[in-house]
């Protein structure tokens, strides 16, 4: 498919294809890679036991890094989801909890903000809505990054927050909840069509915490696509056309996963199930009083080190939430 000319004249089918070329290529480089050290390792393991005194810290050498290769070649093997390669839309929405709720909202924004710094080639803020009083009620992210959504799939649901409430005059323990949504970024090719009487097109001036934050023309972008009521925003660029582009991408990623939702139902409809999708159903607890603690209730995967969590360091609760749904993924 890639060497077919039509898609070298076509900027938006090639980029990805080349992305997908390529990191096949790394994945069968790293598995010959292993493999010769499989061979090496076997052959040193001979020598050693017939004697020779050289055999045995060469043998230490090749061992010492296999445990790393063989998780990190594991969890390639996971990422073999239809999207997994793909960039990620990431979503935050402050839940139950008022100003506490979106004050966490903004700390789980700032935490994937974070990661992304550590593990993506890009990303930007497509859209951002303040609360009140302080944190944000809303935000969304577009990463760039081999296996953006792959990796970042097993962050969806609600994430939990217990702490003494820096918004309480008596300082008490407050619960917070924030939701987490995760979609594939989608290409030309996906059949996601939209007519455009489907859709309701609303410009605005971006919104900001004021002075230069806040933009003095309409070139921000509200989406409402009338036959599902998703309605999408994006105001973080300054050209209108961008706006309205990055938008279009990210209500084609939520109609998809909506289809997606829609065929699972069917499934387990039909398979006797009772799947609970409840708001209260939280998937990852941060507890920073009366202990500290970052536990996922999926994998029972826990961390102590709350702020090393909550500064991006969260790779292996992904990894571990791709290894114990392994066969559901």
């Amino acid at each position: 498919m890639l060497a077919a000319e039509q898609n070298w004249n076509d900027q938006e089918k090639t980029t990805p294809l080349l992305k997908e070329s390529e990191s096949l290529k790394r994945k069968t480089e790293g598995y010959y890679k292993l493999a010769k050290q499989f061979e090496e390792g076997d052959f040193y393991c001979q020598l050693a036991q017939e004697g020779d005194p050289e055999a045995e810290p060469v043998l230490d050498e090749l061992l010492k890094g296999l445990p790393a290769q063989l998780d990190l070649m594991e969890i390639n093997i996971l990422l073999s989801g239809e999207f997994d390669s793909r960039n990620a839309i990431l979503s935050v929405y402050s839940g139950a909890g008022g100003t506490d709720a979106q004050d966490w909202a903004e700390i789980l924004l700032r935490m994937y903000n974070r990661w992304a710094e550590k593990n993506a080639d890009k990303f930007e803020l497509a859209d951002l809505a303040y609360g009140e009083e302080a944190g944000i009620k809303s935000a969304t992210l577009i990463i760039n990054a081999e296996y953006a959504f792959g990796m970042l799939k097993g962050e969806k649901g609600v994430h939990r927050l217990v702490r003494l409430s820096p918004f309480d005059s008596a300082h008490r323990r407050h619960t917070s909840f924030a939701e987490v949504q995760v979609l594939p970024e989608l290409l030309q090719d996906d059949e996601i069509k939209i007519a455009p009487d489907e859709l309701k097109i609303d410009t605005f001036k971006a919104s900001g915490k004021g002075g230069q934050h806040v933009n003095k023309t309409e070139s921000a972008i509200r989406i409402t696509h009338l036959p599902s009521g998703i309605v999408v925003g994006c105001q973080n660029e300054r050209s209108q056309h961008q706006n309205k582009l990055n938008a279009l991408k990210i209500l084609k990623a939520k109609l998809l996963d909506l289809k997606r939702e829609e065929q699972e139902r069917e499934v387990l409809k039909l398979k006797g199930v009772h799947k609970d999708i409840a708001w209260g159903n939280q998937i990852r607890s941060y507890v920073m009083h009366p202990y500290n603690m970052v536990k996922d209730h999926r994998t029972d995967y826990e961390d102590s080190n709350v702020q090393k969590v909550l500064d991006g360091e969260i790779n292996e609760f992904m990894q571990s939430f791709l290894k114990k749904f392994r066969n559901f993924l």
